[in-house]
């Protein structure tokens, strides 16, 4: 079995990573066994003041630092569960010292998979903002590029709605506060994102699958927390090979 690394960027979301990784290789494997794995993981307070600032370079270079240390203890490839992050990962730059699993790629995959035609984006506004950049799908905005490469439209919500989602991601989610308020006001937005012709919902900040569930979605729900999680048993057990991604710009998908 491969070792798993754990690059975490923010709590509740490596948490629900870590849960779910072990949680399905209990069921796979049985007797609480599971690959093993290392997590590592950077205050994610030392990196909002970049990310405030746009800083995607200097994010990235402290998500080097936690690869490295995951390449030094053992791990054969990591995870990163933090989909904003991968703003920064996907920045030219040197190689990190062992290959990730890009968490937009697995949810497109299985956006792909569904038959899905358009897909509402829920994340962080900084995630959001940079799928609505000029360029977006040929700069590699996570999730345009991801889903456009496999022919699946996009949805971002309105700005006011951004700012929600944004709000009580940073203010609550990241901090593990989790009320009835917020979820009514996420369902609302979903609603909206359905009005607009989506399909589905992906969750893409990683703490929202804790927030909202399938059973009051509005709409079929990506949870890339647990898809990502699940592709990277697949891999540890060896049902799937090592990736090839690490970091820097994320090539086409073969068709």
């Amino acid at each position: 079995m491969r070792h798993l690394g754990i690059l975490a960027h923010s709590t509740e979301g490596a948490a629900l990573s870590f849960l779910t990784f072990c949680q399905e290789g209990v069921r796979r494997l049985g007797g609480h066994v599971y690959p093993d794995i290392t997590l590592d993981y950077i205050a994610f307070g030392r990196s909002l003041p970049a990310w405030e600032a746009g800083d995607h370079a200097a994010v990235r270079a402290t998500l080097a630092v936690s690869a490295e240390r995951l390449a030094r203890a053992g791990a054969d490839f990591f995870v990163c569960p933090d989909n904003t992050a991968h703003l920064a990962l996907d920045q030219p730059g040197d190689d990190l010292p062992l290959p990730g699993l890009h968490i937009a790629g697995v949810v497109a995959d299985r956006a792909a998979l569904e038959g899905l035609r358009r897909v509402g984006i829920l994340g962080t506004r900084f995630l959001t903002e940079a799928a609505l950049k000029e360029g977006a799908l040929t700069e590699g905005a996570v999730y345009p590029r991801a889903l456009g490469d496999r022919g699946i439209a996009t949805e971002v919500p309105t700005a006011a709605d951004r700012e929600l989602v944004h709000r009580v991601i940073m203010d609550e989610l990241v901090n593990g506060v989790f009320t009835e308020e917020s979820r009514a006001a996420f369902v609302g937005v979903i609603e909206r994102l359905a009005a607009r012709g989506c399909d589905a919902v992906a969750l893409v900040c990683t703490e929202i699958p804790l927030l909202v569930t399938p059973k009051v979605s509005p709409l079929p729900v990506l949870d890339s927390t647990r898809l990502q999680a699940r592709a990277a048993l697949a891999t540890a057990l060896g049902d799937e090979p090592l990736p090839t991604w690490r970091g820097g710009p994320v090539a086409t998908p073969a068709r």
